[in-house]
């Protein structure tokens, strides 16, 4: 599994905060064309691929670094629910979509909400290591975000910029 885990850590730091504004009821979240036209790039990149068979009302998520073969997945099911202003069909299309979405952001380890502190937003920071790294990150923020978080990049920025300095 070492050869997954790596590539995957290396996708991870590399991957952008997933924020779009598709509104849901009460709530806004990053659509499925979004986050796989933000990742399919950087799964390649690091030799990574994905599948998502569905077998009658199970999800089944699986990741897997392509030259070793090696693999992790995960199960969901999806609950048979009709929902308002929906005949079963589109319900259970939509149940689909939804758990793809979030069983794919689960595994990976995707940010694709607004639910991000300041701890979590300075955790990520130090695991950035270059300057182009830090800009890619800063530039896959909302506005919002960047106006929020914009002096602990000011700070990743200095530790970074002093790090090349000494060295």
């Amino acid at each position: 599994m070492k050869n997954l885990f790596k590539a995957l850590a290396d996708f991870q730091q590399e991957v952008p905060i997933l924020h779009k504004d598709s509104a849901g009821y009460s709530y806004t979240y990053t659509d499925l064309p979004e986050i796989l036209r933000t990742i399919n790039p950087l799964l390649k990149k690091h030799g990574l691929g994905f599948t998502q068979p569905l077998n009658a009302n199970e999800l089944k998520t699986i990741v897997f670094h392509a030259e070793s073969g090696e693999s992790i997945e995960s199960s969901v099911t999806i609950p048979e629910e009709t929902m308002k202003g929906m005949n079963k069909y589109q319900s259970l299309g939509s149940g689909i979509t939804y758990m793809r979405r979030y069983a794919l952001s689960s595994l990976l380890g995707l940010v694709t909400d607004k639910d991000m502190d300041a701890s979590t937003m300075e955790d990520k920071l130090s695991r950035i290591e270059t300057l182009p790294e830090l800009n890619n990150f800063y530039k896959g923020l909302d506005k919002k975000q960047q106006e929020t978080f914009t002096k602990l990049f000011a700070k990743r920025k200095t530790e970074l910029t002093q790090l090349l300095e000494t060295a």
